[in-house]
Formats: C-alpha cells, structure tokens, sequence
C-alpha cells in the first residue's frame, strides 16, 4: 500500500508540475509572449526531502522557500543529488542570516532595507559568489508586510547599486489576499521601468496567470504543484 501510494504522489506531482507548466504556456500565448520567458519557481516551502524528489525526477529545476533555516536541512543534500538546481529565497531575511543565505541561495527577491543591502554585499564579497537579487515592493503599503513603499522602490534601487555595488535584477511584490492583484502587478511593472530594471517576480499559485499578462519574469507556484499544506 505505501508503495503504491508513494508512486500516486509522483504521478500527482508531476501531473500538476505539467499542469502549471501548460497553463503559464497558455498565458504566454494569450499575452503574445516568447514562450518559456516565465520562470516557474516551484514552492516547495514546509514539504520535506521525499515530497520534493518527485518534482526533481519530473525534471524540474528552480524552487523556492521562505525560510534559510528551514532550507538548510534539505537543499544541501537535494543539490548534491541533483545537478542544475536553483534555489530562490522568496521570503523575510534577516541580517543575521545573510551569510548563510548566500552561501545555499542563487537567487534572493526580499531585499527590502539598507541593512540587507549592506550584510549582502558583504557576505558575496567575502565567499566570492554572486547572488541575483530582486528588491521587495510592498505595493499594498501594508503595515504587517515587508517590501520597500512604491514611491522609494527607484531610489533604494540606485542605493543597492551606487552605495552598495549590487547588481539588482528586478523587483518583487505579493499584492493584499483580498484585492485585486491585477492593479498591483501593473505598478511593480511601472516601477520597474523607472528602475531600469527588467525582471518582475509576482504571481502565484491564484494569479499567476494574470502575472504574466502584466509581464511577471518569474511566478511562484505551490499549492497548484505539491498540493494543499
């Protein structure tokens, strides 16, 4: 029974991967986009080692999680297993765990103050890595949540860049659960192009479809792909 169950949960995943994948293809077609210009980051954040292996073998390469330490007890392992992984940070750091997240992560979309700024330029200087970065745009202008406010998204940008030698990549936002995402993702893009950047991260497993109508490089898809938590 644990086998045949256990082959259910590959079969499952894959399905819903394949699923995800078709769907962001359909709204690149809709939206007149290259098709394969939305990175699908999988969110294999609060699964363990046995229920992410199955997206691995189905091919896929690119996740993200929302803890470092959480992280560290699964992706060393995984990555030594697995060639080609890229591992995204897509939740809150903090500045004592910059080292550490330099060191698992290729990718961190949550730079949102100075301070970070400041541990990551350190910390890649000193283990001679480079990491891609997206700053945070808190374009709800929610108190409870991270993210730099819109109308100084441009101005922290040039700081990671003039004060602290980042090379920023794109921006990032997770729009308030209960509005209209579509309104959000237009304004990450408009800051965007007053940043003089090009990569946008939004979109998730609700809305990611509209993400990419709006341009988003890069969605974040759990539920849709492991299943509910």
């Amino acid at each position: 029974m644990e086998r045949k169950k256990g082959k259910m949960d590959r079969l499952e995943s894959s399905q819903r991967l394949n699923a995800v994948l078709s769907r962001i293809a359909g709204a690149e077609n809709l939206a007149k986009r290259e098709l394969g210009s939305t990175d699908l980051i999988a969110v294999s954040k609060t699964f363990d080692v046995e229920h992410i292996r199955p997206v691995l073998d189905a091919g896929h390469r690119i996740f993200g999680e929302n803890r470092v330490q959480e992280s560290q007890g699964k992706w060393p392992r995984l990555k030594q297993e697995y060639d080609g992984v890229e591992l995204h940070l897509i939740g809150p750091l903090q500045s004592n765990k910059a080292a550490d997240a330099v060191a698992l992560f290729d990718v961190i979309h949550t730079i949102d103050r100075e301070k970070i700024a400041k541990a990551i330029a350190a910390e890649m200087q000193a283990q001679n890595k480079s990491v891609k970065l997206f700053v945070q745009v808190n374009t709800g202008e929610e108190e409870q949540k991270a993210g730099v406010a819109p109308q100084d998204a441009a101005d922290f940008v040039e700081c990671c860049s003039g004060v602290h030698g980042l090379t920023v990549s794109g921006l990032m936002c997770i729009p308030p659960f209960d509005e209209n995402p579509g309104p959000h993702f237009a304004l990450l893009r408009k800051l965007a192009k007053q940043a003089n950047v090009e990569e946008l991260s939004m979109g998730m497993s609700a809305d990611f479809e509209t993400a990419i109508e709006f341009g988003s490089t890069h969605v974040r898809v759990g539920s849709a792909i492991f299943g509910a938590r």
